[in-house]
């Protein structure tokens, strides 16, 4: 899962294509698709490439961050949850995070914590968990995100994934009063 340049190599083979050169046959396959269901693959594709360190630097170089950031804005479901994915796959890199921040992502990010998807709601908690630091904390810590993210944290009957994500994040970025 996780390479280098050494391994990319060695796996691309003689004639494969190199990873950036794919990255943005990808994106440039995104931005040339008229069927939602093409979108959702590609963007599905992309966010799985964020997981990945090696791919860090190609996917600012390439901006796929801003292009997962679009995502969160459609009416399509699916592509809310693979942009939202692929944000908080990359969100563990400072770099990627500063960039998403800077990007005006937060908003994007806090409106996810309200979407009927499960698994896009796990994804924002993710992502605010990364995310929130010194200098963002005061878009992120809104009363109504906290309490979001406090009734999440009390509905373990729910869904253990959502109660223990959401009192990690209070853990570790809401005082205690």
């Amino acid at each position: 899962m996780f390479t280098n340049s050494q391994r990319q190599e060695e796996r691309t083979g003689k004639y494969g294509t190199p990873r950036v050169e794919y990255l943005q046959e990808l994106v440039t396959q995104f931005q040339n698709a008229s069927s939602e269901e093409t979108k959702e693959k590609i963007v599905a594709n992309l966010a799985n490439f964020a997981y990945d360190p090696y791919n860090f630097t190609f996917l600012r170089q390439l901006n796929v961050i801003e292009l997962l950031l679009d995502c969160l804005t459609e009416p399509n479901e699916k592509l809310v949850e693979f942009g939202i994915g692929g944000i908080c796959n990359a969100c563990a890199d400072p770099e990627n995070a500063a960039l998403v921040t800077q990007s005006d992502g937060i908003p994007l990010i806090v409106q996810c914590l309200s979407s009927p998807v499960r698994s896009t709601v796990n994804y924002a908690l993710g992502t605010l968990y990364y995310l929130c630091n010194a200098s963002n904390k005061e878009d992120i810590l809104k009363p109504d995100v906290i309490d979001a993210i406090k009734s999440y944290a009390a509905a373990s009957e729910v869904s253990t994934t959502f109660s223990n994500l959401a009192q990690a994040f209070l853990d570790k970025h809401v005082p205690q009063t």
